[in-house]
Protein backbone atom coordinates (compact mmCIF):
# COMPACT_ATOMS: atom_id res chain seq x y z
CA UNK A 1 0.00 0.00 0.00
CA UNK A 2 1.40 3.40 -0.99
CA UNK A 3 1.65 5.73 1.96
CA UNK A 4 2.31 9.54 2.15
CA UNK A 5 5.98 8.86 2.51
CA UNK A 6 6.62 6.79 -0.50
CA UNK A 7 4.50 9.58 -2.63
CA UNK A 8 7.29 11.35 -4.26
CA UNK A 9 7.05 15.01 -3.88
CA UNK A 10 4.62 17.49 -5.60
CA UNK A 11 5.70 19.06 -9.36
CA UNK A 12 6.76 23.12 -8.49
CA UNK A 13 6.52 25.71 -10.34
CA UNK A 14 10.26 26.63 -10.88
CA UNK A 15 12.79 24.95 -13.71
CA UNK A 16 12.89 22.29 -12.04
CA UNK A 17 9.55 21.38 -14.49
CA UNK A 18 10.20 23.03 -17.61
CA UNK A 19 5.97 22.64 -18.56
CA UNK A 20 5.06 23.98 -14.80
CA UNK A 21 7.13 26.70 -15.33
CA UNK A 22 6.23 27.67 -18.45
CA UNK A 23 2.56 27.49 -17.32
CA UNK A 24 3.20 30.33 -14.74
CA UNK A 25 5.07 32.32 -16.37
CA UNK A 26 3.30 32.28 -19.98
CA UNK A 27 -0.08 30.23 -20.25
CA UNK A 28 -1.50 31.76 -17.24
CA UNK A 29 -0.98 35.31 -18.05
CA UNK A 30 -2.06 34.93 -21.72
CA UNK A 31 -5.28 33.46 -20.51
CA UNK A 32 -5.61 36.30 -18.34
CA UNK A 33 -5.18 38.69 -21.02
CA UNK A 34 -8.13 36.74 -22.78
CA UNK A 35 -10.02 37.12 -20.37
CA UNK A 36 -9.74 40.64 -20.12
CA UNK A 37 -10.39 40.96 -23.99
CA UNK A 38 -13.58 38.87 -23.70
CA UNK A 39 -14.51 41.29 -21.30
CA UNK A 40 -14.92 44.53 -22.41
CA UNK A 41 -17.68 45.92 -20.23
CA UNK A 42 -15.76 44.93 -16.95
CA UNK A 43 -15.82 48.11 -14.75
CA UNK A 44 -12.04 49.59 -15.03
CA UNK A 45 -11.38 48.17 -11.25
CA UNK A 46 -11.87 44.55 -12.35
CA UNK A 47 -10.06 45.36 -15.60
CA UNK A 48 -7.08 47.23 -13.11
CA UNK A 49 -7.27 44.27 -11.06
CA UNK A 50 -7.10 41.22 -13.63
CA UNK A 51 -4.12 43.37 -14.86
CA UNK A 52 -2.23 43.42 -11.38
CA UNK A 53 -2.88 39.72 -11.27
CA UNK A 54 -1.23 38.88 -14.53
CA UNK A 55 1.47 40.78 -14.14
CA UNK A 56 2.13 39.16 -10.79
CA UNK A 57 2.13 35.78 -12.31
CA UNK A 58 4.14 36.64 -15.24
CA UNK A 59 7.15 38.24 -13.10
CA UNK A 60 6.76 35.64 -10.59
CA UNK A 61 6.24 37.89 -7.71
CA UNK A 62 5.26 36.75 -4.07
CA UNK A 63 1.78 35.21 -3.49
CA UNK A 64 0.13 37.65 -0.73
CA UNK A 65 -2.53 36.86 1.31
CA UNK A 66 -4.67 38.49 -0.92
CA UNK A 67 -7.85 39.67 0.37
CA UNK A 68 -10.04 37.24 -0.01
CA UNK A 69 -13.93 37.97 0.69
CA UNK A 70 -15.75 35.82 3.04
CA UNK A 71 -17.62 33.69 0.61
CA UNK A 72 -16.67 30.62 2.48
CA UNK A 73 -13.76 29.13 1.27
CA UNK A 74 -10.82 32.02 2.27
CA UNK A 75 -10.05 30.01 5.16
CA UNK A 76 -9.01 27.05 3.27
CA UNK A 77 -7.14 29.49 1.00
CA UNK A 78 -5.30 30.86 3.89
CA UNK A 79 -4.19 27.50 5.47
CA UNK A 80 -3.10 26.21 1.98
CA UNK A 81 -0.93 29.11 2.10
CA UNK A 82 0.52 28.63 5.03
CA UNK A 83 1.39 25.04 4.39
CA UNK A 84 3.50 26.50 0.97
CA UNK A 85 5.63 28.92 3.06
CA UNK A 86 6.41 25.73 5.49
CA UNK A 87 6.97 23.60 2.23
CA UNK A 88 8.94 26.39 0.38
CA UNK A 89 10.93 27.84 3.45
CA UNK A 90 9.90 30.83 3.20
CA UNK A 91 7.73 33.09 1.11
CA UNK A 92 6.01 31.18 -2.01
CA UNK A 93 5.92 32.60 -5.06
CA UNK A 94 4.07 32.23 -8.39
CA UNK A 95 7.18 30.68 -9.98
CA UNK A 96 8.18 29.42 -6.51
CA UNK A 97 5.94 26.74 -5.25
CA UNK A 98 4.06 23.68 -5.48
CA UNK A 99 2.28 23.78 -8.74
CA UNK A 100 -1.00 22.29 -7.94
CA UNK A 101 -1.47 24.85 -5.58
CA UNK A 102 -0.14 27.63 -7.63
CA UNK A 103 -2.18 27.16 -10.43
CA UNK A 104 -5.20 26.54 -8.35
CA UNK A 105 -5.06 29.24 -6.37
CA UNK A 106 -4.25 31.67 -9.47
CA UNK A 107 -7.79 30.95 -10.56
CA UNK A 108 -9.12 31.29 -7.14
CA UNK A 109 -7.37 34.83 -7.19
CA UNK A 110 -9.16 35.63 -10.75
CA UNK A 111 -12.63 34.65 -9.57
CA UNK A 112 -11.89 37.36 -6.67
CA UNK A 113 -10.52 40.01 -8.83
CA UNK A 114 -13.68 39.11 -11.41
CA UNK A 115 -16.09 39.60 -8.64
CA UNK A 116 -17.93 36.81 -9.27
CA UNK A 117 -19.30 36.12 -5.98
CA UNK A 118 -20.74 39.64 -6.51
CA UNK A 119 -21.85 39.29 -10.11
CA UNK A 120 -22.64 35.55 -10.70
CA UNK A 121 -20.97 36.62 -14.34
CA UNK A 122 -18.35 33.63 -15.53
CA UNK A 123 -15.53 35.41 -17.17
CA UNK A 124 -15.14 32.81 -19.54
CA UNK A 125 -18.51 32.73 -20.55
CA UNK A 126 -17.69 33.72 -23.81
CA UNK A 127 -15.20 31.26 -24.94
CA UNK A 128 -17.69 28.20 -23.67
CA UNK A 129 -20.22 29.69 -25.47
CA UNK A 130 -18.28 29.55 -29.22
CA UNK A 131 -17.85 25.95 -28.47
CA UNK A 132 -20.93 25.40 -27.06
CA UNK A 133 -22.38 26.44 -30.53
CA UNK A 134 -19.73 24.62 -32.60
CA UNK A 135 -21.04 22.17 -35.08
CA UNK A 136 -18.43 19.48 -33.71
CA UNK A 137 -20.00 19.41 -30.11
CA UNK A 138 -23.45 18.60 -31.95
CA UNK A 139 -21.61 15.90 -34.31
CA UNK A 140 -20.24 14.34 -31.61
CA UNK A 141 -22.92 14.24 -29.11
CA UNK A 142 -25.05 12.24 -32.62
CA UNK A 143 -22.77 9.90 -32.48
CA UNK A 144 -22.57 9.45 -29.20
CA UNK A 145 -25.91 8.56 -28.48
CA UNK A 146 -27.14 6.52 -31.66
CA UNK A 147 -28.12 2.91 -30.37
CA UNK A 148 -25.60 -0.04 -30.09
CA UNK A 149 -26.39 -4.10 -30.19
CA UNK A 150 -25.62 -4.41 -26.78
CA UNK A 151 -25.72 -2.92 -23.09
CA UNK A 152 -21.81 -3.47 -23.20
CA UNK A 153 -21.24 -2.01 -26.39
CA UNK A 154 -22.78 1.06 -25.34
CA UNK A 155 -21.40 1.31 -22.14
CA UNK A 156 -17.78 0.74 -23.87
CA UNK A 157 -18.33 3.69 -26.35
CA UNK A 158 -19.31 5.98 -23.54
CA UNK A 159 -16.45 5.30 -21.51
CA UNK A 160 -14.46 5.94 -24.81
CA UNK A 161 -16.29 9.26 -25.80
CA UNK A 162 -15.66 10.20 -22.55
CA UNK A 163 -11.99 9.98 -22.68
CA UNK A 164 -11.77 11.80 -25.72
CA UNK A 165 -14.15 14.74 -24.97
CA UNK A 166 -11.38 15.64 -22.46
CA UNK A 167 -9.58 16.99 -24.99
CA UNK A 168 -11.50 19.75 -25.67
CA UNK A 169 -10.04 22.03 -23.24
CA UNK A 170 -10.57 25.68 -23.93
CA UNK A 171 -7.59 26.42 -21.76
CA UNK A 172 -5.09 24.67 -23.50
CA UNK A 173 -5.28 24.87 -27.84
CA UNK A 174 -2.63 22.35 -28.24
CA UNK A 175 -5.08 19.26 -27.34
CA UNK A 176 -8.02 21.03 -28.14
CA UNK A 177 -7.05 21.56 -31.59
CA UNK A 178 -6.68 17.34 -31.93
CA UNK A 179 -10.65 17.07 -31.67
CA UNK A 180 -12.09 13.74 -30.87
CA UNK A 181 -10.32 11.63 -34.14
CA UNK A 182 -7.78 9.30 -32.49
CA UNK A 183 -5.03 7.43 -34.12
CA UNK A 184 -4.42 3.56 -33.60
CA UNK A 185 -1.48 4.52 -30.70
CA UNK A 186 -3.18 7.36 -28.96
CA UNK A 187 -4.67 5.33 -26.27
CA UNK A 188 -1.96 4.19 -24.03
CA UNK A 189 -4.07 2.00 -21.14
CA UNK A 190 -7.32 0.70 -21.84
CA UNK A 191 -8.79 -0.95 -18.87
CA UNK A 192 -12.21 -1.49 -20.24
CA UNK A 193 -12.15 -5.29 -19.84
CA UNK A 194 -11.17 -5.23 -16.01
CA UNK A 195 -13.82 -1.90 -15.80
CA UNK A 196 -16.79 -4.39 -17.93
CA UNK A 197 -16.09 -7.41 -15.43
CA UNK A 198 -16.85 -5.45 -12.19
CA UNK A 199 -19.27 -3.87 -14.07
CA UNK A 200 -21.55 -7.01 -14.42
CA UNK A 201 -21.95 -7.56 -10.97
CA UNK A 202 -24.33 -4.55 -11.24
CA UNK A 203 -26.41 -4.93 -14.80
CA UNK A 204 -30.20 -4.17 -15.27
CA UNK A 205 -31.80 -7.34 -14.45
CA UNK A 206 -35.86 -7.98 -14.33
CA UNK A 207 -35.44 -7.72 -10.64
CA UNK A 208 -33.78 -4.40 -11.19
CA UNK A 209 -30.19 -3.26 -10.00
CA UNK A 210 -27.73 -5.67 -8.25
CA UNK A 211 -26.42 -2.87 -5.98
CA UNK A 212 -28.00 0.63 -4.97
CA UNK A 213 -24.53 2.72 -4.75
CA UNK A 214 -24.26 5.24 -7.25
CA UNK A 215 -21.73 6.11 -9.78
CA UNK A 216 -20.15 8.98 -9.00
CA UNK A 217 -18.25 10.97 -11.86
CA UNK A 218 -15.74 13.90 -10.75
CA UNK A 219 -16.43 16.27 -14.55
CA UNK A 220 -13.77 18.45 -15.79
CA UNK A 221 -14.52 20.41 -18.79
CA UNK A 222 -17.81 22.13 -19.99
CA UNK A 223 -18.77 21.92 -23.66
CA UNK A 224 -17.91 18.55 -25.47
CA UNK A 225 -16.57 17.02 -22.70
CA UNK A 226 -19.67 18.09 -20.05
CA UNK A 227 -21.82 16.44 -23.05
CA UNK A 228 -19.96 13.24 -22.80
CA UNK A 229 -20.39 12.96 -19.00
CA UNK A 230 -23.84 13.30 -19.05
CA UNK A 231 -24.22 11.01 -21.86
CA UNK A 232 -21.94 8.50 -20.21
CA UNK A 233 -24.17 9.43 -16.86
CA UNK A 234 -27.06 8.38 -18.86
CA UNK A 235 -25.84 5.08 -19.99
CA UNK A 236 -25.22 4.34 -16.81
CA UNK A 237 -28.37 5.13 -15.33
CA UNK A 238 -30.19 3.09 -18.12
CA UNK A 239 -27.62 -0.22 -17.92
CA UNK A 240 -25.49 -0.41 -14.76
CA UNK A 241 -26.42 1.67 -11.57
CA UNK A 242 -30.02 3.21 -10.53
CA UNK A 243 -28.04 6.27 -9.79
CA UNK A 244 -25.37 8.95 -11.11
CA UNK A 245 -24.11 11.39 -9.39
CA UNK A 246 -22.41 14.13 -11.27
CA UNK A 247 -19.51 16.46 -9.44
CA UNK A 248 -18.88 19.95 -10.52
CA UNK A 249 -16.85 22.65 -9.73
CA UNK A 250 -18.22 25.65 -7.15
CA UNK A 251 -17.53 28.26 -9.16
CA UNK A 252 -15.87 28.97 -12.64
CA UNK A 253 -11.85 28.01 -12.75
CA UNK A 254 -9.37 26.70 -15.35
CA UNK A 255 -11.34 28.51 -18.51
CA UNK A 256 -13.66 25.40 -19.58
CA UNK A 257 -14.20 23.66 -16.15
CA UNK A 258 -17.65 22.59 -15.45
CA UNK A 259 -20.37 24.26 -13.27
CA UNK A 260 -24.01 23.81 -12.09
CA UNK A 261 -24.67 27.11 -14.67
CA UNK A 262 -22.99 24.77 -17.58
CA UNK A 263 -25.29 22.03 -17.04
CA UNK A 264 -28.35 23.83 -17.45
CA UNK A 265 -26.74 25.95 -20.23
CA UNK A 266 -25.91 22.56 -22.02
CA UNK A 267 -29.61 20.67 -21.46
CA UNK A 268 -31.05 23.96 -22.73
CA UNK A 269 -29.52 23.87 -25.66
CA UNK A 270 -29.38 20.01 -26.47
CA UNK A 271 -33.23 20.67 -26.43
CA UNK A 272 -33.27 23.63 -28.97
CA UNK A 273 -30.84 21.57 -31.58
CA UNK A 274 -33.54 18.94 -31.12
CA UNK A 275 -32.45 15.09 -32.87
CA UNK A 276 -30.49 12.56 -30.30
CA UNK A 277 -30.04 15.98 -28.45
CA UNK A 278 -33.00 16.83 -27.16
CA UNK A 279 -34.53 12.94 -26.14
CA UNK A 280 -31.05 12.83 -24.05
CA UNK A 281 -31.79 16.20 -22.66
CA UNK A 282 -35.36 14.51 -21.99
CA UNK A 283 -33.75 11.92 -20.90
CA UNK A 284 -31.21 13.63 -18.08
CA UNK A 285 -33.56 16.34 -17.46
CA UNK A 286 -36.33 12.81 -16.17
CA UNK A 287 -33.72 11.14 -14.04
CA UNK A 288 -32.70 14.26 -12.72
CA UNK A 289 -36.26 14.89 -11.43
CA UNK A 290 -36.73 11.62 -10.23
CA UNK A 291 -33.63 11.57 -7.98
CA UNK A 292 -31.64 9.33 -10.02
CA UNK A 293 -29.24 12.07 -11.61
CA UNK A 294 -27.62 15.05 -8.99
CA UNK A 295 -25.06 18.34 -10.34
CA UNK A 296 -23.50 18.80 -7.07
CA UNK A 297 -21.22 21.40 -6.47
CA UNK A 298 -18.40 21.38 -4.10
CA UNK A 299 -15.50 23.90 -3.37
CA UNK A 300 -13.05 21.17 -2.38
CA UNK A 301 -12.79 20.80 -6.43
CA UNK A 302 -12.07 24.18 -6.95
CA UNK A 303 -9.10 23.57 -4.24
CA UNK A 304 -5.54 22.78 -4.30
CA UNK A 305 -6.13 19.59 -1.85
CA UNK A 306 -5.13 16.18 -2.98
CA UNK A 307 -7.56 13.71 -3.23
CA UNK A 308 -6.54 11.63 -0.32
CA UNK A 309 -7.47 14.91 1.86
CA UNK A 310 -11.17 14.96 1.06
CA UNK A 311 -13.44 16.66 3.29
CA UNK A 312 -14.96 13.82 5.63
CA UNK A 313 -18.27 14.01 4.38
CA UNK A 314 -17.11 14.10 0.88
CA UNK A 315 -14.54 11.11 1.51
CA UNK A 316 -17.67 8.56 2.80
CA UNK A 317 -19.78 9.31 0.17
CA UNK A 318 -17.19 8.32 -2.80
CA UNK A 319 -15.64 5.72 -0.60
CA UNK A 320 -19.23 3.55 -0.45
CA UNK A 321 -19.56 4.06 -4.02
CA UNK A 322 -20.05 1.61 -6.96
CA UNK A 323 -17.58 4.03 -8.59
CA UNK A 324 -15.89 7.08 -8.73
CA UNK A 325 -14.60 7.79 -12.11
CA UNK A 326 -12.37 10.57 -11.79
CA UNK A 327 -12.09 12.58 -15.50
CA UNK A 328 -9.12 15.24 -16.70
CA UNK A 329 -5.71 16.06 -16.47
CA UNK A 330 -6.29 18.39 -13.36
CA UNK A 331 -8.35 15.66 -11.41
CA UNK A 332 -5.64 13.14 -12.24
CA UNK A 333 -2.79 15.48 -11.10
CA UNK A 334 -5.14 15.69 -7.63
CA UNK A 335 -5.38 12.02 -8.01
CA UNK A 336 -1.93 11.03 -8.02
CA UNK A 337 -0.34 14.04 -5.84
CA UNK A 338 0.80 16.10 -8.78
CA UNK A 339 3.37 14.05 -9.02
CA UNK A 340 7.13 12.35 -11.22
CA UNK A 341 5.99 8.70 -10.57
CA UNK A 342 7.42 5.48 -11.96
CA UNK A 343 5.61 6.09 -15.22
CA UNK A 344 4.86 1.98 -14.90
CA UNK A 345 4.03 2.14 -11.36
CA UNK A 346 0.80 0.23 -11.01
CA UNK A 347 -2.70 2.55 -11.10
CA UNK A 348 -3.82 0.89 -8.09
CA UNK A 349 -1.00 0.95 -5.86
CA UNK A 350 -0.68 4.92 -6.41
CA UNK A 351 -4.84 5.01 -5.71
CA UNK A 352 -5.61 2.28 -3.23
CA UNK A 353 -5.93 5.07 -0.34
CA UNK A 354 -9.42 5.03 -2.04
CA UNK A 355 -11.65 2.16 -0.76
CA UNK A 356 -14.35 2.00 -3.56
CA UNK A 357 -13.50 1.22 -7.25
CA UNK A 358 -11.94 3.78 -9.39
CA UNK A 359 -12.00 4.63 -13.35
CA UNK A 360 -9.88 7.69 -14.47
CA UNK A 361 -10.33 9.12 -17.89
CA UNK A 362 -7.60 11.69 -19.10
CA UNK A 363 -5.72 12.58 -22.00
CA UNK A 364 -2.45 13.58 -21.26
CA UNK A 365 -1.75 17.66 -20.93
CA UNK A 366 1.00 17.53 -17.94
CA UNK A 367 4.02 15.40 -16.49
CA UNK A 368 2.01 13.23 -14.45
CA UNK A 369 1.55 9.77 -15.58
CA UNK A 370 1.18 6.14 -13.95
CA UNK A 371 -0.01 2.56 -15.13
CA UNK A 372 1.93 2.59 -18.22
CA UNK A 373 2.44 -1.35 -19.58
CA UNK A 374 6.17 -1.67 -19.50
CA UNK A 375 9.47 0.06 -17.66
CA UNK A 376 10.21 1.04 -21.46
CA UNK A 377 7.17 2.63 -22.78
CA UNK A 378 7.87 6.12 -21.56
CA UNK A 379 11.17 5.93 -22.72
CA UNK A 380 9.76 5.04 -26.38
CA UNK A 381 7.38 7.49 -26.37
CA UNK A 382 10.13 10.23 -25.35
CA UNK A 383 11.91 9.04 -28.47
CA UNK A 384 9.16 9.48 -30.68
CA UNK A 385 6.95 12.53 -29.53
CA UNK A 386 8.86 14.51 -26.96
CA UNK A 387 5.94 15.89 -25.74
CA UNK A 388 3.43 13.04 -25.15
CA UNK A 389 3.19 14.07 -21.77
CA UNK A 390 1.69 17.28 -22.32
CA UNK A 391 0.19 17.74 -25.57
CA UNK A 392 -2.92 16.02 -25.39
CA UNK A 393 -2.57 13.26 -27.94
CA UNK A 394 -2.44 10.36 -25.72
CA UNK A 395 -5.17 8.96 -23.57
CA UNK A 396 -5.67 6.17 -20.80
CA UNK A 397 -8.44 4.68 -19.48
CA UNK A 398 -7.18 3.03 -15.51
CA UNK A 399 -9.23 1.63 -13.17
CA UNK A 400 -8.43 -0.08 -9.77
CA UNK A 401 -11.15 -2.70 -8.25
CA UNK A 402 -12.54 -2.37 -4.54
CA UNK A 403 -9.30 -1.27 -2.27
CA UNK A 404 -9.37 -4.28 0.27
CA UNK A 405 -10.26 -2.67 3.74
CA UNK A 406 -7.13 -4.93 5.64
CA UNK A 407 -4.43 -2.94 3.65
Amino acid sequence: MTNATERPPPIRTDKSNAFANNTMRVRLPAIIDETIALNPLYPPAITEQLRRLRNDIASGARIDDMELKPTGDEEAWFSALHEQRAIVGGEPTWQKAEWFFAETFAYRCLIEAARWHESGRDPFLPKKLEELHSDALWKLIERACQQLDSPESEVRRAVEFALWGNRIDLSYAASMERGTDISADDLLVDDRDALMAYLSESRVSPDGFQSREPVHIVADNAGSELAMDMAFGETLLRHVTPRVVIWLKSHPTFVSDATPADVWMMLAEMEVRGGRAAALAGRLRAAWAEDQLRFLPHPYWNSSRFLWDLPAPLWEQLNEARLVIIKGDANYRRAVGDCLWRPHKPFSDVVNYLDAPALCLRTLKSDPVVGLPSAGTAEELDCCDPDWRVNGKRGLIQFKGQTSKSQ
